[in-house]
């Protein structure tokens, strides 16, 4: 019922999503651009190379899938929206995607990554989605989860006026840590990140150094197997 829920929301959204999106985030001075190539910095920075099996997990319109296949080889994207998927086909034609999360096959993945996603998912629920993402890795690889921070006051108004965010509830750090350690993840570790805008970008090369610093705009909150 919750994918059938997101799918009916994302299908609406799909074509306005990207205009939507940089209307929310005016404040960097970015665009979704940026924002999707600093997490596959991030991945890379946590060994992910170009021959790693990656899932993009709730790939909506395929922002993140889009930047994955520039240097990575297997790149898959899951998302119960038909229509987000058909633009994310079109973006990143090298991928495979699917639409049901049983067609995902278990054990295959080195890496998994949940961009902005379980916001969107129902508190009772998101242990569950864990658990299903977490059976798709193979062993010794790990998930990825970025999460708006609910301590930045700019990220939470950006949010707050994101019109397909009406239904966000937003995660607690803590709440993420344990919900990894819940689904059997040894290991969990959890970074700030995204602190500086375009008006401040010779300040950005610091930013991996302020990992610890509870100001980012973004968490990144990495399960290991």
């Amino acid at each position: 019922m919750a994918d059938e829920q997101s799918a009916e929301k994302f299908d609406q959204y799909a074509e306005q999503y990207d205009a939507l999106h940089h209307a929310s985030i005016t404040a960097s001075g970015e665009s979704p651009v940026y924002f999707a190539d600093y997490k596959v910095d991030c991945l890379r920075r946590l060994g992910v190379t170009a021959g790693t099996p990656v899932l993009d997990y709730g790939c909506g319109i395929g922002n993140l899938t889009e930047r994955l296949v520039v240097g990575l080889r297997d790149v898959h994207g899951y998302d119960p929206s038909q229509k987000s998927l058909e633009v994310a086909r079109s973006r990143a034609p090298s991928a495979t995607f699917y639409q049901r999360d049983d067609e995902i096959p278990n054990a295959h993945f080195g890496c998994a990554v949940l961009s902005g996603v379980l916001h969107h998912v129902r508190p009772e629920q998101r242990r569950e989605l864990l658990q299903t993402v977490r059976a798709k890795l193979a062993p010794g690889a790990f998930v990825v989860i970025f999460e708006h921070n609910p301590f930045n006051p700019l990220t939470r108004h950006a949010v707050a006026t994101c019109p397909f965010d009406d239904d966000a509830v937003l995660l607690w750090p803590r709440e993420l840590k344990r919900l990894l350690r819940e689904c059997a993840f040894s290991r969990v570790r959890l970074d700030y990140i995204v602190f500086f805008p375009r008006a401040l970008s010779l300040l950005r090369p610091l930013e991996p150094r302020l990992r610890w610093l509870f100001a980012g705009a973004q968490t990144m909150t990495v399960g290991f197997g």
